[in-house]
């Protein structure tokens, strides 16, 4: 069973990992946009590709975005003296759950209760 220290070492690394994918991903976008220039896309195929990877480049860091969110959420609810406590019932989170994901913000209760779409939302 992982302590509450151990689980705040481990939200800054997360958060420490999360911000170094997403300058990586700026950086390989803006690489991207520099071969890009002036060159003449004559295929569609082309156009497509590029696209495609744009679209997934945007679905990536806006990944990587919502979980630096919810890490850092969790970072201050140790400043707060929050950490652990459920943001529906007030309830502490089980040790278990906060051990496998310690940016959880609900318990398992209340979690069950969410509807289908916001309950990827607030984990």
């Amino acid at each position: 069973m992982a302590t509450i220290e151990q689980l705040r070492t481990k939200l800054e690394h997360d958060k420490a990992q999360v911000l170094e994918r997403l300058e990586l991903l700026k950086a390989d976008s803006d690489s991207a946009g520099e071969t890009r220039e002036g060159s003449p896309f004559g295929k569609r195929e082309e156009e497509a590709t590029e696209a495609f990877e744009l679209e997934k480049r945007m679905a990536m860091e806006r990944n990587l975005r919502d979980s630096l969110t919810e890490i850092t959420r969790a970072l201050n609810k140790f400043e707060s003296g929050d950490y652990g406590k459920c943001e529906v019932c007030g309830q502490q989170i089980d040790p278990d759950r906060l051990e496998a994901r310690p940016q959880a913000s609900v318990c398992m209760r209340c979690k069950a209760l969410q509807p289908k779409s916001a309950a990827g939302a607030s984990q």
